[in-house]
């Protein structure tokens, strides 16, 4: 029996993430755990929030009658009426529990979307650098990847966007704060965003990292602004619980086809096999949705390893938002530089694993101590570098 020729491709060009996690398996092996530095995957090493654990405790001792069956496709008519309390709240918009549809997590929610609105040979706008994974959900579903440049901050081009929009267009995917950037995109370019557009084009927002941002700022609602826009959530990153698949996706009452939309991402949520969010975590994080992580861990780590970085010579920006570091490597060939790197002992994913070669992400979710222990490493790469470009006569 052989595979279908799509998939095949498909893992050809797989995520470099999970490529770097397995090699990072391999490496514990060869070298010993505490002699690998791991930034490549984004999966929380702190632990999640006391109230989530405690509300964990409550539900699952609790004697709730039926807690264990089958339930309306959207998920529980009780936890969904709460969290649209919460959505009207933040976005000043009408949510009622028909709004909201419980999902094995953001990329549930994106994909059932995906699934609801394309057609083959449909276009989706993706924002160049991108997480890997929104090709294939795009081709899972019959749809063409369009990919646009971000301008020089990362921020949306809105002039480029406006240029690669067509006929066949049927969604933009934001991602804000940004996975791999760091990025958060501000209200003004969320503005300008709003004023191109149009029926039947649909923003698809992903927001798993929303309540991770920095400096005590906040992410603009997204939902407040684009008015053709939906959301996709996901409680991974801020409650640390990316092993338990638990979000939503949330569509705006006043969207001209909400109601057909509703119904479309209600039976795509049964028929793709997702069926229903966890019962268990819907109970959870209806008792605490707002539950977060302590950001200032991740902001104290950002900053020790850019202010690294930049002292050793490396263009390593701070990011506003999400819990990584889009740092450029000293050569053009980023997955050449991550050998360098592998080579100390230390992984980090290519840019070009995102669409933007001459980067690497670095995942702040490594240990503090690992952290500080991998610097070194990152000087010699660097230094080496130096030495070849100098003996190159190429001045850097």
């Amino acid at each position: 029996m052989s595979i279908s020729r799509a998939i095949a491709e498909q893992m050809e060009r797989s995520s470099w993430i999970r490529r770097m996690f397995e090699i990072g398996i391999q490496m514990r092996k060869e070298r010993g755990a505490e002699n690998v530095f791991d930034f490549s995957l984004g999966n929380p090493e702190v632990e999640p929030p006391e109230a989530v654990m405690a509300a964990l405790r409550r539900v699952v001792a609790e004697d709730r009658p039926h807690r264990h069956s089958y339930m309306p496709n959207g998920g529980y008519p009780e936890v969904r009426a709460r969290l649209a309390g919460g959505l009207a709240e933040r976005t000043g918009l009408p949510f009622t529990g028909a709004d909201v549809i419980m999902t094995t997590g953001a990329a549930g929610a994106i994909n059932v979307v995906l699934k609801s609105i394309l057609d083959p040979g449909d276009e989706v706008i993706v924002l160049n650098p991108y997480f890997p994974e929104y090709r294939f959900y795009i081709e899972n579903h019959g749809g063409r990847v369009v990919t646009v440049e971000t301008d020089a901050q990362f921020q949306p081009d809105i002039a480029r966007i406006a240029r690669a929009i067509t006929p066949w267009t049927k969604a933009v995917i934001l991602n804000t704060p940004n996975n791999p950037t760091g990025a958060v995109y501000s209200a003004e370019v969320l503005r300008e965003l709003n004023a191109i557009i149009r029926e039947p084009v649909l923003a698809i927002s992903d927001e798993p990292y929303r309540p991770l941002v920095f400096d005590g700022a906040a992410a603009p609602e997204t939902l407040r602004i684009v008015k053709r826009a939906v959301q996709a959530w996901s409680w991974s990153k801020a409650m640390a619980i990316s092993g338990e698949r638990i979000g939503y996706l949330a569509i705006p009452p006043d969207l001209a086809e909400a109601e057909a939309l509703r119904n479309a991402c209600t039976f795509a949520n049964r028929i793709l096999g997702y069926i229903n969010a966890p019962a268990i975590w819907q109970w959870v994080v209806a008792e605490v949705p707002e539950a977060t992580v302590d950001v200032g861990r991740y902001q104290e780590k950002r900053d020790l390893l850019c202010d690294a970085l930049q002292a050793m010579g490396y263009e390593a920006p701070r990011p506003a938002g999400s819990f990584y570091v889009f740092a450029k490597t000293p050569i053009p060939d980023d997955i050449a530089f991550i050998r360098l790197l592998q080579a100390e002992g230390i992984l980090a994913v290519p840019g070009s694993g995102f669409g933007r070669s001459g980067y690497m992400r670095l995942s702040l979710t490594i240990a503090k101590s690992d952290l500080e222990r991998s610097l070194a490493g990152f000087a010699r790469a660097m230094e080496q570098c130096q030495c070849e470009l100098t003996a190159a006569g190429v001045a850097h």
